[in-house]
């Protein structure tokens, strides 16, 4: 454990020294820099917390063991004996604790979230199952306690949407979503279908880091923007005023519209928000390309044409495909009791990561 100790103490040195670093004036000033050690802060507080309570008992198992070599009392060796039994049984735990906080986070992780569902596959019952699926995912927000708003959405001429899209905000969104990122397939029978047959749709799921202007300088000189009237429900005064924004990012071709606010000036903000993101999202995707080679994980590919899990609604089933997870609880799963899952992904992910860590 002598390479634990080398890391834990030079991560308490750093803490210690970052501490430092933002009661500094000048820091302070350079607004950028002061929100990332800010953030580097939070991440080492936790860690070294556990290092202290790792240390503390290193420190009281070795005096109870030098207590119990010179102590000649009977009572005081039987208490110096429980208390090596106490700490003993405590050291392993506070070790795997550590084991798993050191291993590096995704620096995205605690950001808010942009998220995108489209109909694949499957025409009108993939459009419903766009529906079933936000509201699937509205449900857990409402859990959770997180606030959610939509950016743009796309009626299906019955029901359903081809397309939605929202902003959600709270704490550690984006580590919490981060796997809904690909193919949902269902199995089911159709209301349109008269024979009874089950049939397969498909729809796709893209969860973004909601990129900040400290992440991702977006030049609007770049940016072509365009005004029009925004379509389907929402009243009578949807029509009558251009208050939908279309940006075009003009080097990449990239596109983001946004209509669902009655005000030009909040779908410009939304949609501004959205293309930073996806930009963003776009040079990560590059970077953890160029690291693929070295270290491909089974949770996230980063793959968005991966079909990672199937709703079979006759067996009352999901399956996560990427961890050969299957839940037997397909009402609440649909209901927004989504956790055990999301909870199998970032264990499968972590356990992923040690093993790397340790090669």
């Amino acid at each position: 454990m002598q390479d634990l100790l080398s890391k834990l103490e030079a991560i308490h040195f750093r803490f210690v020294e970052v501490g430092k670093m933002i009661t500094d004036p000048d820091i302070i000033s350079d607004m950028d820099r002061y929100v990332k050690l800010n953030k580097e802060y939070r991440d080492l507080e936790e860690v070294d917390n556990a290092y202290k309570a790792y240390k503390n008992v290193l420190d009281n198992l070795k005096s109870s063991k030098e207590m119990l070599e010179v102590e000649t009392d009977p009572e005081m060796r039987e208490m110096a004996k429980m208390e090596i039994n106490d700490l003993e049984q405590k050291k392993p735990e506070l070790e795997e604790e550590l084991k798993i906080l050191l291993i590096p986070k995704d620096p995205e992780d605690d950001k808010n979230a942009i998220l995108e569902l489209r109909a694949g596959t499957g025409g009108d019952e993939a459009c419903i199952f766009v529906e079933d699926i936000f509201r699937m995912y509205t449900m857990y927000f409402k859990e959770m306690g997180w606030q959610y708003e939509i950016a743009n959405s796309s009626e299906a001429s019955g029901k359903g949407y081809k397309e939605i899209s929202m902003s959600i905000e709270g704490a550690g969104i984006y580590g919490m979503l981060k796997f809904e990122s690909g193919v949902h397939r269902v199995q089911r029978v159709p209301e349109t279908e008269s024979q009874g047959r089950v049939h397969t749709s498909a729809i796709t799921v893209a969860v973004l880091p909601e990129a900040e202007e400290v992440d991702f300088e977006l030049d609007m000189n770049d940016v072509r923007k365009d005004t029009f009237r925004a379509s389907g429900a929402g009243g009578q005064h949807i029509n009558k005023t251009e208050s939908a924004i279309r940006l075009t990012h003009i080097p990449t071709g990239v596109v983001v519209e946004c209509q669902d606010g009655r005000s030009q000036h909040k779908n410009l903000e939304k949609a501004i928000s959205v293309l930073r993101s996806r930009l963003y999202q776009a040079e990560l995707d590059r970077v953890h390309q160029e690291r693929a080679a070295q270290r491909k994980t089974l949770v996230s590919t980063g793959d968005r044409s991966a079909k990672i899990r199937t709703y079979n609604y006759p067996q009352g089933r999901i399956t996560d495909h990427r961890i050969n997870k299957t839940m037997y609880n397909l009402g609440a799963f649909m209901n927004g009791d989504i956790q055990e899952m999301i909870d199998a992904l970032k264990m499968a992910e972590n356990a992923e990561k040690m093993k790397g860590e340790l090669n």
